[in-house]
């Protein structure tokens, strides 16, 4: 866990490290949108384009960092807390990359982001199922439906589930790459499909458990 949160930390001084390094040659309007094609069509004053990535990565570790001592069962985080700060290593590191692109192209070196966001965002996801196959019912982490909180059994049967579902959705993502003109359809597909596919089962998990005379909890 020490050694996860000294990386997350690192990855945080690095993207400011980036931003203090590419301040001065980038130019005074950067690009920080981009489109389904590929295209930048958003852009902001340099200044924000080089520190607020980095001040947006403080918060979310400040956020993330909080989570497991405000949440009411933060008994149940300590049992899969590893694998907790394992993500939280992952989504920083995610966040550097994208915000390390970001700077990149507005250096010249302009590498599609629809052949770079399927590969994160495959990762990404693969690594969030394993989060939910070890994850125990909490307030904050996981696949949080009135279902799934109202009980162990359903918040265990519906998170096996959603652990494959996520590792195969992220799987799936990386075939985006050979496909850069579908890829954001392709990724919005397949979040769509985890998400809503994970809330439905554990709505039906829970009527089962019900009557079979699960308790709730």
């Amino acid at each position: 866990m020490e050694n996860e949160l000294k990386a997350a930390i690192l990855l945080v001084l690095a993207s400011f490290a980036v931003g203090a390094y590419a301040y001065s040659v980038l130019p005074d309007t950067v690009a920080s949108h981009w489109g389904i094609s590929g295209e930048a069509n958003g852009y902001m004053p340099k200044f924000f384009g080089a520190f607020l990535f980095p001040a947006i990565l403080v918060v979310l570790l400040a956020l993330l960092l909080v989570i497991p001592k405000i949440d009411p069962l933060r008994a149940n985080i300590e049992t899969f807390k590893t694998y907790y700060f394992r993500f939280v290593l992952v989504i920083m590191a995610f966040m550097f990359l994208v915000y390390l692109q970001t700077i990149l192209w507005n250096l010249g070196t302009r590498i599609n982001f629809n052949l770079t966001m399927p590969i994160l965002l495959g990762g990404l996801f693969f690594y969030v199922g394993v989060l939910l196959e070890k994850s125990k019912r909490n307030w904050f982490i996981g696949i949080r439906t009135p279902w799934t909180l109202s009980s162990d059994e359903v918040w265990d049967k519906t998170h096996e589930l959603g652990a494959k579902v996520f590792k195969v959705a992220g799987v799936l993502m990386l075939f985006a790459v050979v496909l850069p003109a579908y890829a954001f359809l392709i990724i919005i597909g397949l979040i769509l499909v985890a998400a809503l596919g994970t809330v439905v089962y554990s709505y039906v998990a829970y009527e089962e458990v019900m009557k079979k005379g699960g308790k709730k909890r």
